[in-house]
């Protein structure tokens, strides 16, 4: 995974650094490593409505333009939705002006199995805490099309049997919720009715399987 974090840093036109409020530790700067030298990086510093001094902003600001030369430093409140304009803009600046590689009309040029997976692991990050969701690879097993009825069955797969019985809920009740919240924008997004089955397993370390970390674009 480190190997495709860093591939995808180097083919990136910008990079959007999302900081946690005014924290740079070692955490950080062993992020600031793996930076291109030569890529423009905006720095996102969010959470700054919780500070209890504004005035800690600026010398943060100073601290980081020490560091190494940023396309921009611009805080912002994710929560709020304070400054989110600001990072916009300054992303847009960096980047570069091409032509169009997809047709207007077209939304997206993923298969449907992969927009059907999204929805899953969407539905994933909303019903679940924090950090399991994020520990998490969904996998299409059947997409099948019959009669304007799509029947689809769908893996996920955790690292941790304890993540399993999580996603599971009790006596099934969370899996059920996340299950039905994914087929009823599934058959929003593909116009008909759809069957979801969902099933969980446990592997360890699946994010070290190039073959699962294929289908999210890495390696």
């Amino acid at each position: 995974m480190g190997r495709s974090i860093t591939s995808a840093l180097e083919e990136a036109d910008v990079i959007l650094w999302v900081m946690d409020g005014l924290t740079f530790d070692a955490h950080e700067q062993k992020l600031q490593r793996l930076l291109p030298a030569i890529k423009p990086v905006v720095i996102a510093i969010n959470k700054v409505d919780s500070l209890a001094d504004k005035r800690q902003l600026l010398p943060h600001l100073a601290r980081l333009s020490a560091q190494r030369s940023f396309a921009a430093l611009v805080p912002v409140s994710a929560k709020q939705g304070t400054g989110l304009d600001g990072l916009l803009n300054a992303i847009k600046a960096e980047l570069p002006i091409g032509d169009a590689v997809f047709p207007e009309d077209e939304m997206t040029d993923r298969s449907e199995r992969f927009l059907a997976a999204e929805v899953v692991r969407e539905k994933l990050m909303r019903n679940l805490g924090e950090e399991i969701p994020y520990a998490t690879h969904v996998e299409i097993l059947q997409f099948i099309v019959e009669g304007g009825v799509c029947r689809i069955e769908a893996e996920i797969t955790v690292a941790k049997d304890n993540h399993k019985a999580m996603v599971i809920g009790k006596s099934g009740e969370k899996l059920k919720s996340i299950g039905t919240a994914a087929r009823i924008d599934m058959e929003q997004l593909f116009g008909g009715k759809v069957y979801l089955g969902l099933w969980v397993k446990v592997k360890p370390d699946w994010f070290d399987d190039m073959s699962l970390l294929r289908t999210y674009g890495y390696g």
